[in-house]
């Protein structure tokens, strides 16, 4: 029976030990720590022989000197990892805002402006000449580089001269013979006049050696234009620059015939090209409107000669090029009921072309005082129209639509959108948008952005 108890109490502890060390393998699997490796059960003792029963009923002992069977105490499970406590993240710090770009302003300008309008017409040469050789003859010698600049009188082509100093030397012969025929002449009217005196001679004869003498004089006119239409041919035989100008390319070539009775070719074309005429075509509509600024009121040729006119080609800002005024058609054209008008500049570097197209910006007669100007450069475009950016009293980005005027240099007039107090923004524009708060810097003018 204590046998018995003995044996169960031995397999009981080691189930114990086998439920420990799984319990702890697992409990390294959760947290992450690697389980001691499990102990070997440990073996059972050898059973012990029974006493022999006592004679009395008193506690059996075991037997020999063997202590009494304890059973093994229970091994205490592992105190498990502490789970360290998570600690409240810490408030967001907000970011200090930044601070407000700096932008500059300026004010709109108030002055006088006056009305005009611009106009797309293009550049002509005031003179231009289609050279032909004004004698037949064959072309010997061009004297001048395609596309020179030539001063007037140059020497620019040569045609065939023998026949033409030829003829010069026999009209000089013929008034040379003229001469001689009167001086003949006048000695014998003196000798017949003398003789007739002494009755030696006739009237008759007077009369024929004076009206020999008088031929000879008219010989000698005709002698002399002869020898001057002459000289004209020799001369022609030269082509000459009419006027200071450009050349153009030359068209025929040496060795060619030249001038005759048929149509004249052309051997060259020559442009004054300082100063240059701008050809413009205004509406009906606008000419009415110029003559309503000027209340009706008609100007005088002299009048006409002092209106200012100004051009500028497409690549050149502003209308660097300055002028007169210088024609205006009587007429409107009943085809496209336009009016030409035409302006004279002077292009002293010849910067203008003929056949350039030019804006060109003609006063309309019109005066506006009072006027504000705002710098083209503030000036921005999207699908609502023209626009810019203000500064209000709070120092807020505001957008702002703009009617336009008169363009006047690097500024523009603003019929409506602006005021005289309004700051204007004219740079860092990429940088602000409407609702910013910015700190403005006032600046004397937009030349210095």
């Amino acid at each position: 029976m204590i046998g018995a108890l003995a044996l169960c109490t031995m397999a009981l502890s080691t189930n114990v030990a086998r439920a420990d060390n799984e319990f702890e393998r697992l409990w390294g699997d959760v947290w992450g720590h690697k389980s001691k490796p499990a102990a070997p059960p440990a073996p059972a003792p050898a059973p012990a022989p029974a006493a022999a029963p006592a004679p009395t009923p008193a506690q059996p002992k075991p037997a020999g000197n063997s202590a009494p069977v304890v059973p093994p105490a229970t091994q205490p499970l592992p105190a498990p990892n502490p789970v360290p406590a998570k600690t409240a993240a810490p408030a967001p710090v907000p970011a200090p805002s930044p601070a407000a770009p700096t932008v500059p302003v300026v004010l709109p300008k108030v002055q006088t402006v006056s009305d005009s309008m611009t106009l797309t017409g293009n550049a002509e040469a005031v003179t231009q000449v289609k050279l032909v050789a004004r004698v037949p003859g064959y072309l010997e010698t061009i004297h001048f580089q395609d596309g020179q600049i030539v001063k007037k009188d140059d020497l620019l082509f040569t045609v065939q001269q023998d026949q033409y100093q030829d003829q010069l030397k026999q009209a000089e012969a013929q008034l040379e013979a003229a001469k001689v025929a009167r001086d003949h002449a006048h000695l014998e009217v003196a000798r017949f006049t003398a003789l007739l005196k002494k009755s030696a001679t006739s009237q008759v004869e007077v009369d024929h050696w004076v009206y020999e003498e008088k031929t000879a004089l008219a010989n000698i006119k005709a002698a002399e234009s002869q020898v001057a239409l002459a000289k004209l041919n020799l001369s022609y035989t030269q082509v000459q620059a009419p006027f200071d100008g450009q050349m153009g390319r030359h068209l025929i070539d040496p060795g060619n015939m030249v001038g005759g009775d048929g149509p004249q070719a052309t051997l060259a074309q020559i442009s004054q090209l300082d100063p240059i005429y701008v050809v413009v075509n205004i509406s009906s509509q606008q000419a009415l409107q110029i003559r309503q600024n000027l209340d009706q009121r008609r100007l005088t040729l002299e009048d006409l000669h002092k209106v200012p006119i100004e051009a500028a080609l497409s690549d050149e800002s502003g209308f660097p090029h300055h002028g007169l005024l210088q024609y205006v058609d009587p007429q409107v054209d009943p085809q496209t009921g336009t009016l030409y008008v035409r302006g004279i500049l002077g292009n002293p570097d010849r910067t203008l072309l003929p056949g350039m197209f030019v804006n060109v910006r003609l006063p309309m007669g019109k005066v506006t005082k009072s006027a504000l100007l705002i710098p083209q450069q503030a000036l921005q475009e999207d699908q609502g129209g023209r626009y810019l950016f203000t500064i209000d009293d709070d120092d807020t980005v505001q957008k702002r639509y703009v009617q336009l005027g008169e363009i006047s240099g690097n500024m523009q007039v603003a019929t409506s959108g602006v005021g005289r107090s309004d700051r204007i923004v004219i740079g860092e524009l990429w940088r602000i948008t409407p609702g910013m708060k910015v700190t403005p810097k006032l600046s004397d003018s937009a030349a210095d952005q």
